[in-house]
């Protein structure tokens, strides 16, 4: 455990920022804690830090004393409306990387206009827990390699649940895919914790434009709305406009945008 002083303005005593704990580290003013600071890997590989702080001064010693004993790159996520705690990291050096939209998305059929909505001919839709395991990790593959190729997976929603190293299918009975009879040309993941969270939507380059998107929403939201779920939720990156065009022609609402910042 280490400690450096710092006078704060909160009291006559100094704050003292202490590494409690490896990744961990607090602000004390007189035994009280007016500030931690934590890091952690993300499930992406990135390195995330956060901390929560009474005031700016805690909040800038708390950075330097955490930042400097960390590997770069170090990323942290703030909603953009939370103007202070964006400046607070700006102010330690941190830039925008990414963007991302929150949506609403309505699951109730009449709503959305996906009451009748099929999958195109010689396409078969295939519930979450029926996917053949093998293919599933394929068409992940295939779709993976594509967007790289092109806009690059950072236009995608960042992904945030825990999975082994390499392993992009954590658990495939998530996932919801569209089939053809020899191979599956894309899918879908929602997961509820405590909301449902549609984590991914993708269909391969070469089959879309047939409507296999809006099948596979029909079917994931008219399960959920099923199951007594109103609305579910999901992120779009600021550049996917196709994705954007996807979700708000079926209801979706944007409620918020959250920044992703880099140092």
């Amino acid at each position: 455990m280490n400690t450096e002083p710092f006078t704060s303005g909160l009291s006559e005593n100094a704050v003292m920022i202490t590494r409690v704990a490896d990744r961990q580290w607090q602000a004390l003013d007189d035994d009280l804690v007016v500030g931690r600071g934590h890091a952690e890997h993300r499930p992406d590989g990135l390195l995330f830090v956060s901390i929560d702080a009474w005031h700016d001064a805690t909040f800038d010693r708390l950075a330097e004393a955490m930042l400097a004993k960390l590997p770069a790159p170090q990323y942290t996520v703030v909603d953009e409306a939370d103007a202070e705690l964006t400046a607070g990291w700006r102010r330690a050096g941190f830039t925008i990387r990414r963007r991302e939209w929150e949506y609403v998305v309505p699951t109730d059929p009449r709503v959305t206009g996906l009451e009748t909505v099929l999958p195109p001919s010689g396409v078969t839709i295939v519930p979450a827990g029926q996917a053949d395991e093998s293919l599933l990790r394929a068409v992940d593959r295939a779709i993976r390699a594509e967007v790289e190729a092109t806009v690059g997976w950072e236009s995608m929603p960042a992904e945030v649940i825990p999975r082994p190293e390499g392993d992009t299918i954590v658990d495939p009975s998530k996932y919801a895919v569209a089939a053809a009879p020899d191979r599956y040309l894309g899918l879908i993941r929602v997961v509820t914790v405590n909301r449902p969270r549609i984590g991914l939507v993708a269909v391969r380059a070469g089959e879309q434009r047939r409507g296999i998107a809006r099948a596979l929403l029909a079917h994931a939201l008219g399960t959920l709305h099923r199951s007594g779920f109103a609305a579910a939720w999901t992120e779009v990156h600021e550049s996917n406009r196709a994705a954007s065009a996807l979700f708000e022609g079926i209801g979706a609402r944007p409620m918020s945008s959250n920044l992703e910042l880099v140092r």
